[in-house]
C-alpha cells in the first residue's frame, strides 16, 4: 500500500466581521492573504500552513478555548513590532520553564488568543 502524505495544513474558525480580521491579520501580523472565498479568507503562516476565517462557521465563546501558537525565533522582535501596530497584547515575553518555551500572547479581533512562541529546544 502507498505511503499517504499530508501536504498542507489549514484550521478554519468563526468570523463575525471578516473586515476587521484581515486587517489583523494582514495589516497587524502581515500574513498574505493567498485566498479570498467571499464569506472565507486563507492566511499563510508558514510553509503549507495556514490559517481560515469564514463567517458561516459556528462561533466559540471567547477566551482560551482555542490558542492559535505561531513559532518564531525571534520573540522579542515580534513583541515589538505587534506592540507598536497596536496589537491587543496580554502579557509581556517571558520564559516558562514547565513548557521550555519563550513566549506571550495576544487577543485577535474575534477574541482568539495568539501565542508567540518560541521553544528552548526546537521540535
Amino acid at each position: 500500500m502507498p505511503e499517504l502524505t499530508i501536504t498542507q495544513q489549514i484550521t478554519f474558525l468563526h468570523t463575525q466581521n471578516l473586515a476587521k480580521t484581515h486587517h489583523f491579520y494582514t495589516g497587524i501580523l502581515g500574513l498574505k492573504m493567498v485566498r479570498d472565498q467571499s464569506t472565507c479568507r486563507i492566511y499563510k503562516t508558514a510553509d503549507n500552513a495556514y490559517l481560515g476565517f469564514c463567517e458561516h462557521i459556528e462561533p466559540i465563546n471567547p477566551g482560551r478555548r482555542i490558542i492559535l501558537t505561531l513559532v518564531t525565533d525571534d520573540v522579542d522582535g515580534w513583541y515589538e513590532t505587534l506592540k507598536a501596530r497596536g496589537a491587543r497584547i496580554t502579557s509581556e515575553p517571558k520564559a516558562n520553564a514547565h513548557y521550555q518555551i519563550y513566549h506571550f500572547f495576544l487577543i485577535d479581533p474575534d477574541g482568539y488568543w495568539i501565542e508567540i512562541q518560541r521553544f528552548d529546544h526546537p521540535l
